[in-house]
């Protein structure tokens, strides 16, 4: 769904609402809880460093000093600590009105995560997974309440090999490739979990949302390479800020006639 008349000024009263954000120190994910947070939702900042999460609450709660937010420790590169997470949340919490699957990595060189997995596979999609799994029960309970998985207009240069998820039986590996995957695999979940929750007649729903083109920090991998110097005057010509490019998952979140299954994003040069 495109998002060209939306604004900002359009996120309802949130007065009431547990939200958690995942990736909520930076870019579009601190734009998100910043929102959130504007409208009266209680926010579950999760960052994999809580240094960085506490500054950007700090900043947040500069603008809106009645904001409530709390940091809580994330790393989606580890399973443990996603089960810690998700541990600690339901030992405080009973109810989540909306997860927002927003944390990401983009085109980094090759490593595994903890678990073993390749690593933007398993940050951008499996951590997200497994999240999301731990708390569905808390969220099924909670009437109205969203998954966003945020993805990405890469998810077009994605292709599942299934017989090679990893790029370890002969796929050489390659960073954008194995980002489109990953972003793929984001927007396959959210719409496989829509079906799921429909025909289990539930309440929850499941969107997806892309920011298009936006300058946040989740290509500084790339800024060294040649090709980026090259393409930086276009695609900062093409982006929009990060507050701009985070209104598609913000709108999934909270729109009131949004539903589930929908994938929402910019138009025109942006919505690449």
């Amino acid at each position: 769904m495109k998002n060209s008349n939306w604004t900002i000024d359009q996120v309802p009263d949130l007065s009431g609402k547990i939200m958690v954000v995942t990736g909520g120190n930076s870019g579009l994910g601190y734009e998100s809880v910043r929102a959130f947070a504007m409208k009266g939702a209680e926010v579950i900042l999760a960052s994999r460093s809580t240094e960085k999460g506490e500054v950007a609450k700090s900043a947040i709660l500069k603008d809106f000093p009645d904001g409530k937010i709390k940091v809580m420790q994330l790393d989606l590169s580890d399973l443990d600590s996603v089960r810690r997470f998700a541990g600690k949340f339901l030992d405080e919490y009973e109810k989540l009105d909306v997860l927002m699957n927003n944390a990401g990595i983009m085109m980094t060189p090759y490593f595994k995560t903890k678990d073993g997995f390749e690593g933007q596979f398993g940050v951008n999609h499996l951590g997200h997974f497994a999240l999301t799994g731990l708390l569905l029960d808390v969220l099924l309970k909670t009437p109205g309440s969203s998954i966003v998985n945020v993805s990405s207009g890469a998810h077009k240069m994605g292709r599942m090999d299934f017989s090679d998820l990893q790029f370890e039986n002969g796929r050489a590996y390659s960073p954008l490739k194995s980002y489109g995957q990953s972003k793929l695999s984001n927007l396959l979940f959210a719409y496989e979990l829509q079906r799921k929750l429909e025909s289990a007649h539930k309440d929850t729903i499941s969107l997806a949302a892309h920011p298009g083109t936006s300058m946040t920090n989740l290509g500084r991998h790339l800024e060294g390479k040649l090709m980026y110097k090259i393409l930086f005057p276009f695609f900062k010509w093409m982006s929009q800020d990060q507050a701009q490019g985070a209104l598609p998952q913000i709108r999934a979140s909270v729109d009131p006639r949004a539903k589930g299954g929908e994938y929402y994003g910019p138009d025109g040069r942006r919505e690449m």
